[in-house]
């Protein structure tokens, strides 16, 4: 998964968006990236909403724990 992940990085980013004029650049492309594949991109595995909501609603229908309380 971490191969598929590196690939298409560097697929759509590195070659795709380049040159970079330096290492600035490239750090500023690489954050917006990320924030992009985290939350504006839909992904079809998920019905079609960015990962970041997926991982919102999973975790919003989760069972609440209660802590026991000491005596």
């Amino acid at each position: 998964m971490a191969e598929a992940l590196n690939s298409l990085f560097k697929a759509e980013l590195i070659r795709n968006k380049g040159p970079w004029t330096g290492i600035n650049d490239l750090e500023i492309a690489v954050a917006e990236y990320i924030d992009w594949y985290n939350h504006r991109r839909l992904h079809g595995e998920i019905g079609y909403i960015p990962p970041v909501e997926a991982e919102t609603i999973f975790y919003s229908n989760l069972p609440t724990i209660k802590t026991m309380e000491r005596v």
